[in-house]
């Protein structure tokens, strides 16, 4: 199966020489799944145009330093490409930002939250098993890098990963062709240190010594890559 890599953001300079461009991390993700994923790579946020939808078997949307209440020119292309998406049944994903503008696009609230950034591992609890998930157990520990949430899911998402942090932390939508993550299961652990150290200045020291100390938590990272190949050949 060929995965389209919607990119629309990238490793942030500081850190992009020494763990490459983003696109390089779903990459080495599904290349580990050994399901025999291909990849091709479409930086809309560098002017790339959308795929046509016809050929495309699967969609992954990454992560982005922008948001989506952000006036930038990919961004409604972005949206009406994820409806169109939507409405062919064309298997979609979507990581941290790829989460939240699939859920405003489908009719969700995503905002800047007033908890703050979210660093480091998390735990999230699994509230439900759609059935590539069917062997999933109560929770998942997975790196995360945020400030803003999914506030409101679009009412065709349920959810199916939430903390006390992250209420909306993972969606599976009901044409049974879309799911999203706030959580980053394509991240290193390396990296996920990298990138917490890169917030000192804009989050709480203390917040990112935590980051940097929950790295230590056993990472579910790896099934949680594998429920996603799960969902992409179950379609």
């Amino acid at each position: 199966m060929k995965l389209t890599i919607i990119q629309t953001g990238d490793v942030p300079l500081p850190l992009r020489g020494q763990f490459g461009p983003y696109a390089k991390m779903f990459e080495r993700m599904f290349d580990a799944t050994g399901q025999g994923f291909s990849q091709e790579v479409v930086a809309v946020s560098d002017g790339a145009p959308f795929p046509e939808l016809g050929p495309v078997e699967g969609i992954v949307i990454t992560g982005s330093a922008a948001g989506v209440y952000d006036d930038l020119p990919w961004l409604d292309p972005l949206r009406d490409f994820i409806r169109r998406a939507y409405a062919a049944r064309t298997p979609m994903l979507g990581v941290c930002f790829g989460h939240q503008i699939m859920a405003d696009a489908l009719g969700g609230d995503v905002r800047k939250s007033d908890k703050g950034w979210g660093l480091g591992r998390h735990t999230y609890g699994v509230t439900s098993r759609p059935a590539f998930m069917r062997a999933a157990p109560s929770a998942l520990s997975v790196a995360c890098s945020h400030q803003d949430q999914v506030i409101v899911p679009p009412k065709e998402a349920e959810v199916i990963l939430a903390s006390d942090f992250t209420p909306n932390a993972g969606l599976a939508y009901r044409n049974g062709a879309a799911l999203s993550f706030q959580p980053h299961p394509e991240f290193a652990d390396d990296y996920t240190i990298a990138l917490a150290e890169l917030r000192r200045g804009k989050a709480p020291d203390a917040l990112v010594d935590k980051a940097v100390a929950s790295v230590a938590t056993p990472s579910d990272s790896k099934d949680v890559a594998g429920y996603i190949g799960q969902f992409f050949v179950g379609r």
